[in-house]
This record gives structure tokens, C-alpha cells and sequence, in this order.
């Protein structure tokens, strides 16, 4: 399950959308208007089965919030620009199926996907 946080706009939810990519947005499709940062979401993550959560809010992108049953994405580009990383990351040979991307918190950038995952100590980056 794709999740999207409200602060991604309903366009670029539109261009998942036509490239088939299903996803459910904060205040829309799961939880609430006004859900915020990490004490609203992670709770309501918890209570999904293996989401993938996708945010502009670099807040998330911290290995303390590291949890087997999801996956935390903060997009660090351009708001307009989101679909296009959440397609070019759930594509990516390493996070391409949900079991690959649970246990990871991702920073997707330009040049790039950094990331942590659970019970390794450092942080891994990867090329597109």
C-alpha cells in the first residue's frame, strides 16, 4: 500500500494515478486533514499492513523511525516533481517489491536514493 502525505499536491497524485501506480493520500483516502508529522502518521502506520509512506517533510527521513512493518520516503526534490521519484523509486531493482522496502526509511534525491535499514549501522546510498 502507497500512502502519500497531504503535502504532495493532488496533480501529481493525478500522474501516479495515470501511470497506474495506486496510492491512498492523507485526509483523502487514509486518516485525516491535518494529520501531522511523525505523532499523527507513524501511529496510523503501524496500524496499516506494509505501507509505504511518501512525504516532502525531511522530518521522516531518520533511522530512529527505522520499523519492519513500513517503509518511510522522503522526497528531497522539487513538490512538482514527486510522481515522478515515487515512480522512479517503487522501479528501482532494490525497492522495486514491498517486502524489498519494508525496514527502510529513503531519502530520493536527482542523483540518487539514500537510505536506512534495519540492523545495519550505516546509511547506503545508491545511483538511479
Amino acid at each position: 500500500m502507497n500512502i502519500i502525505d497531504e503535502d504532495i499536491g493532488s496533480r501529481q497524485c493525478q500522474h501516479l494515478a495515470a501511470w497506474k501506480i495506486h496510492c491512498q493520500k492523507i485526509g483523502i483516502g487514509i486518516g485525516r486533514l491535518g494529520l501531522k508529522d511523525r505523532d499523527g502518521i507513524i501511529p496510523l502506520l503501524h496500524q496499516l499492513k506494509r505501507p509505504t509512506f511518501f512525504t516532502l517533510d525531511h522530518g521522516f527521513y531518520h533511522p530512529m523511525l527505522l520499523h519492519q512493518g513500513y517503509c518511510l520516503v522522503f522526497l528531497d526534490v522539487w513538490d512538482d516533481e514527486a510522481a515522478e521519484y515515487i515512480r522512479r523509486f517503487l522501479r528501482h531493482r532494490v525497492f522495486r517489491s514491498q517486502v524489498q522496502r519494508m525496514g527502510k526509511v529513503a531519502r530520493v534525491r536527482h542523483s540518487g536514493i539514500s537510505y536506512w535499514q534495519l540492523e545495519q549501522r550505516k546509511e547506503q546510498s545508491l545511483g538511479w
